[in-house]
């Protein structure tokens, strides 16, 4: 009875390791339709000052140029590993900035043929009416496209997992991130220019845990117990989350290159660019791993020391005493430096042996991590 008390405070223990959420939420019933979600980038959106006049944008067609179909247990499916809806994605973050009037132009094919059906009804309305034709209204036409692709989706960038087994009871934990890449840019229609174009990657993640219990209770009788949860970052949300990024890079952008302009004056204006920048300037010595290859060591350093010693030989009596060091380092480059130093120290044993001793060196110093806070060097 003992031993099975202690199974049980065993699964209990595996149970909690693997997260109360999963449990006290698992969909044992269908759920309602819901409005979708929104990210951190869509509040950024919403939040931003209000233009001058809100920009005329045409949006055709957000491609997916991955080539990706999702992975599955034997292969590929032939599904898509992105979605097919970025144009979608595209028009409802320009509409959430409130800086940008879209129109339609991915199903414009759709629009002429309502248009044509609105004509002929007229103009047979004209002839049996003997009245004259009501001319439809002309459709708006953009000042600026804006188009885009969905150019990578890279799988497995960052993997790894713990597990521990001991005596038929353990767990372990996996994870997974994958990245996908998006890219805007403003066409002018009137020339055709480029005028600008932004760049956004966004992570996702994916999350496995599970714990399990394999053992004899007693004689024929065997317990066996497991269980696990996974969570998977929806790539849909991911691909959102990095075009509202990128529309909100194309607003700040374009304020810098006097494309459009904000209706609160120039310091709004340059705190949204001056904010921009610092932002820009912190992703770009960020690498794919989310570590920040920043040149934390300059390239003079001064050290200074002190310490004691004491010797431990033949001699009897051996006393402490006192050791001091100075020395300068040049880097030559954030891996390599030149090191030198010096020192003074005092080796005694009472009533036998008292010295004192001066040593100087000269290194070269190889920084295994440089732009790591810490980090170990030979």
């Amino acid at each position: 009875m003992k031993n099975i008390n202690n199974l049980w405070r065993l699964s209990i223990v595996a149970l909690l390791f693997t997260s109360c959420g999963a449990y006290f939420n698992q969909p044992i019933d269908t759920q309602n339709a819901r409005i979708g979600e929104t990210t951190d980038a869509t509040l950024r959106l919403r939040n931003l000052p209000l233009p001058m006049s809100k920009a005329f944008v045409g949006v055709y067609k957000v491609e997916d140029q991955t080539g990706q179909f999702k992975a599955a247990d034997n292969g590929s499916s032939f599904s898509n590993a992105v979605t097919q809806g970025s144009t979608a994605i595209l028009i409802k973050a320009l509409e959430d900035s409130r800086w940008f009037s879209p129109i339609e132009r991915e199903n414009i094919d759709h629009l002429f043929t309502e248009r044509n059906i609105i004509a002929n009804t007229r103009t047979e309305f004209a002839k049996k009416t003997n009245t004259q034709v009501q001319d439809l209204d002309p459709l708006l036409y953009a000042g600026v496209i804006i188009e885009g692709a969905i150019v990578s989706y890279d799988t497995n960038v960052v993997t790894g997992g713990v597990g521990a087994r001991y005596f038929g009871a353990g767990g372990s934990s996996k994870y997974r991130q994958d990245r996908v890449t998006v890219y805007l840019r403003v066409v002018s229609v009137k020339t055709g220019q480029i005028m600008k174009t932004v760049y956004v990657s966004k992570s996702i993640y994916s999350q496995a845990v599970d714990a399990s219990l394999f053992r004899y209770v007693s004689f024929k009788r065997l317990l066996e117990a497991e269980t696990g949860f996974t969570r998977n970052e929806p790539a849909q949300l991911a691909v959102k989350e990095a075009i509202e990024k990128g529309v909100e890079a194309l607003v700040i952008e374009g304020i810098e290159a006097g494309l459009w302009y904000p209706k609160d004056g120039e310091a709004v204006a340059n705190k949204l660019v001056a904010d921009y920048h610092q932002e820009k300037e912190v992703a770009e010595r960020t690498d794919v791993y989310q570590r920040e290859l920043q040149e934390r060591r300059s390239k003079w350093r001064v050290d200074a020391g002190a310490g004691g010693t004491f010797i431990r030989g033949d001699l009897p009596n051996a006393a402490v005493e006192y050791s001091l060091s100075t020395g300068i380092k040049y880097n030559i480059s954030p891996h390599v430096g030149i090191t030198g130093s010096v020192h003074k120290f005092r080796l005694t044993n009472t009533e036998t042996f008292n010295r004192e001793f001066a040593a100087s060196e000269l290194n070269l110093e190889v920084t295994l991590f440089p732009y790591e806070k810490l980090s170990p060097y030979i």
